[in-house]
């Protein structure tokens, strides 16, 4: 910021000269920067996510000792250590990483559902994460979508793939049903009709809208 001491007034720009007079101008205060220092944040993040890490192994490190020293199980360690390594994962991906919303929330429930699967064979299967867990991911998206389309009213027809995806998901469920994986289908056959309910509602309510978006993903 400079002032014009004939005018009496202060210039905003990076002039030299008054704009009335043409005198030369006296500078007062630097210009702030008006832009956020998003390098500056983002440096700290990452070293946020580093700390985490250390952090992590460290905490990993003595459980695994304290497991081989004393008459600790081995699973403290194994499922501390899918813990810990899932809240890196969320730090690096839904934090510092540059995907949508959208893909964030559905590649984070899929990590934590395999996450969950890997916990329940580590102690021994008893079949709660095929269940439970992997249809109760379903309907998480599903709500979350819902509260998406709600958000991002004028944009809701974005939201038809993932329906799609979430359909997929609790065929997929209802088929290891059938292989006899799943052993108590009541939250997968839930999650299935959820999903294709939200669906067709999307579709039927949406009109010509969701109709265009298909077509417009499908090319057809």
């Amino acid at each position: 910021m400079s002032k014009c001491r004939q005018c009496n007034i202060e210039v905003l720009d990076e002039t030299q000269r008054c704009p009335l007079c043409g005198s030369v101008l006296e500078p007062t205060v630097e210009v702030e920067n008006m832009y956020p220092n998003i390098r500056l944040k983002s440096r700290k993040l990452v070293f946020i996510s580093r700390l985490y890490l250390f952090c992590a192994i460290a905490i990993e490190i003595f459980l695994i000792n304290l497991c081989m020293l004393s008459d600790v199980q081995s699973l403290v360690y194994i499922i501390s250590g899918l813990v810990l390594l899932f809240g890196y994962i969320v730090i690096r991906y839904a934090i510092l990483g540059t995907s949508g919303y959208i893909a964030k929330t559905v590649v984070l429930t899929i990590i934590a559902v395999i996450m969950l699967v890997a916990i329940d064979f580590s102690v021994g299967y008893n079949g709660w994460s095929v269940n439970y867990a992997f249809p109760a991911g379903i309907l998480l998206i599903d709500a979350g979508t819902l509260v998406l389309m709600a958000v991002n009213n004028k944009n809701w027809q974005s939201y038809i793939m993932l329906q799609i995806f979430m359909v997929l998901c609790s065929i997929m469920a209802i088929i290891l049903n059938f292989v006899h994986i799943v052993t108590n289908p009541i939250v997968s056959i839930v999650a299935l009709n959820v999903s294709v309910i939200l669906l067709l509602g999307t579709i039927i309510i949406g009109g010509r809208r969701s109709r265009v978006e298909l077509k417009r993903r499908f090319h057809i």
